[in-house]
């Protein structure tokens, strides 16, 4: 753990001006009721669809702002340097294309391959890829090394300003693409700079919204931290949410999200998975698990919601078909519908056959 003396604050001016920068990169997502999620809530369920964007999250908002803002010497000066799970990386590799700056790039190995290839599809020649350690914070300590021994500039996916001034523009979109006032958004959250731009967005012009912040039970950083009144970092997390599964958050989201968000939850990833499931079979929609952490978080807000006005930011769709069949499996049990059993055999005296006949004769 450590203590933080954060001074700064997105101002909405800022998060303004970001707009006006990625207007010409990011693409204005829709944001569209789903009738299927608010007939069963008994609710305006909107869904703010990010998983549109041309590298399928809204990663591209905050990583263009930032590297845009970079002088000629900062960028030139052996180019610049991220660390990502995926999303991320694609935001700064079409960033990186685009403004024609030198790339490098960290990813952990159990990044899906589909991420892994749209990063190098995004980025061409301008960005080299390279693989380290089992989880986002590994890849980011040698990130780091790289940035101190070449004096590189680093590119952080969340605890950074212009990252949290450009993802912030989610949530001005959000205001200016409906009439109806919002009681809920809920976002999610991984090292909270989506959560810190949105919510600060929200405070300013729309204070009576309540942000919900959602994250993976497995990896409960925010949370821990909001409930310790510290950044803290977790020892050990789950991995399978690999677009929200980091084991601390920025010092900078931290303290905005402690001061801006109403609450934060938690959602089993065999929830996470179920919700997957349901909008590809229901509503064509394919989404990352982080994207679907949002909608997941419903059922736990099913009596708050009634008759309300809520959005729900889509947040990625960066997923991969070779998961499929492990989110089939931890949405079955979840849902109590598969089972492991595990039988210890005596190392004589009984047979194989005879003890499985008497199990299931019992």
């Amino acid at each position: 753990m450590s203590k933080e003396s954060n001074t700064y604050f997105p101002s909405l001016n800022n998060i303004k001006l970001a707009a006006d920068t990625i207007k010409n990169v990011s693409a204005v997502t829709p944001l569209g009721v789903s009738l299927r999620y608010s007939e069963f809530f008994d609710a305006n369920i909107l869904l703010k669809r990010e998983d549109l964007q041309q590298v399928r999250s809204y990663k591209i908002r905050g990583a263009y702002n930032k590297i845009s803002s970079l002088t000629s010497e900062e960028s030139q000066k052996g180019g610049v340097v991220c660390a990502s799970a995926g999303n991320h990386a694609q935001g700064v590799a079409l960033s990186c294309k685009l403004l024609k700056i030198k790339g490098t790039i960290y990813m952990p190995s159990p990044t899906p391959n589909q991420k892994i290839e749209q990063v190098k599809m995004f980025g061409g020649d301008y960005i080299e890829i390279k693989i380290e350690g089992d989880t986002f914070d590994d890849a980011n300590h040698a990130a780091v090394q790289e940035c101190t021994a070449l004096g590189k500039m680093f590119i952080h996916p969340f605890n950074d300003e212009k990252v949290i001034e450009g993802q912030g523009t989610v949530g001005l979109e959000v205001l200016e693409q409906t009439t109806v006032p919002i009681d809920y958004v809920f976002v999610a959250v991984g090292g909270g700079g989506l959560a810190s731009g949105l919510s600060t967005v929200f405070k300013a012009l729309s204070p009576n919204t309540k942000v919900i912040g959602v994250e993976p039970e497995g990896a409960p950083s925010m949370s821990t931290s909001i409930k310790n009144n510290i950044n803290t970092e977790i020892e050990h997390i789950e991995k399978f949410v690999d677009g929200a599964a980091v084991k601390r958050v920025g010092d900078l989201n931290f303290s905005i999200c402690k001061q801006n968000l109403h609450a934060m939850i938690t959602v089993p990833e065999g929830k996470v998975c179920q919700t997957i499931l349901e909008l590809y079979n229901k509503d064509a929609i394919v989404v990352e698990p982080a994207g679907a952490l949002s909608i997941a978080a419903l059922d736990f807000y099913a009596e708050e919601i009634k008759g309300k006005n809520v959005v729900c930011v889509v947040s990625g769709s960066n997923n991969d078909i070779t998961r499929t069949a492990e989110i089939k499996e931890r949405a079955l049990l979840y849902a109590n519908l598969k089972h492991y059993f595990i039988l210890k055999f005596p190392p004589k005296g009984r047979s194989i056959k005879g003890i499985c006949c008497g199990y299931f004769r019992s």
